[in-house]
């Protein structure tokens, strides 16, 4: 395993679900470590303050990596969680940014609850796994860079088939975040693309009636083309609730 996504997997795997919040934070992060999980303060200390406590309330952590991409000094996950044995269950999208040395110093997140059921067909997290054409990385990451531009951004429609193959396209949205090509001319910032093969991750702001929304879209593309997205999308809290510099 690349070892930027091993640091980052290992302050899920042993940090949360293992419970041991401390160590691994001062064993995966570097000198500093920035948040954007507004709920979290920045540093070893801020992690530590948010998750003991969590810890406790949810003694019973299922945690999952479904689907993951890195590109340079960034990595990305996709995680479903299952607390206290279906008390709560939630698709956690994460971008870490990493040092020389592999470890985080910087985190964004997107939380949304998983809807519906594993067993179903179609769900938030279904569908195939594995990257393939590493190859197309660059090329595959252009596509979308121009599909969130001339499409998702400046609402142009008749662009969408340059990017997407509409006949083939599988959305995976929650029941509260609307498929891609409902969102045209919603999204007013597009922070960050990366991509590895035929993954590409883009992290941008979305603007529904008059409120600020973080949205993940998980791109799966063939022959230079969109057919599959996973969407989780996150009302941005007030800045007076933010314990950091906020989401973005």
């Amino acid at each position: 395993m690349n070892p930027k996504l091993r640091n980052a997997t290992n302050l899920y795997m042993e940090g949360i679900r293992d419970g041991n919040a401390r160590q691994a934070v001062t064993q995966y992060t570097g000198e500093r470590y920035t948040q954007h999980s507004t709920g979290v303060k920045n540093g070893v200390e801020g992690f530590v303050a948010f998750f003991e406590p969590f810890l406790e309330r949810c003694p019973v952590r299922d945690i999952r990596v479904f689907r993951s991409v890195v590109d340079g000094q960034y990595v990305f996950v996709q995680v479903f969680q299952d607390i206290n044995n279906g008390d709560a269950k939630w698709v956690t999208t994460d971008l870490f940014d990493t040092d020389d040395n592999d470890k985080i110093i910087e985190h964004w997140d997107v939380i949304a609850a998983f809807e519906g059921n594993e067993s179903d067909d179609n769900h938030q997290l279904s569908g195939p796994i594995g990257i393939e054409d590493e190859d197309k990385t660059e090329a595959n990451k252009t596509v979308i860079r121009d599909l969130m531009c001339d499409v998702m951004v400046l609402g142009q429609t008749d662009n969408v088939a340059l990017y997407v193959n509409t006949q083939a396209l599988v959305n995976h949205n929650p029941s509260d975040s609307a498929p891609l090509l409902e969102c045209i001319g919603c999204y007013d910032l597009v922070f960050k693309i990366i991509g590895q093969g035929n993954l590409v991750v883009a992290y941008s702001r979305v603007v529904k009636d008059g409120e600020e929304n973080a949205r993940f879209d998980l791109f799966r593309l063939k022959d230079g083309k969109v057919v599959e997205v996973w969407g989780n999308e996150e009302k941005i809290p007030p800045k007076h609730e933010w314990t950091n510099g906020g989401k973005f």
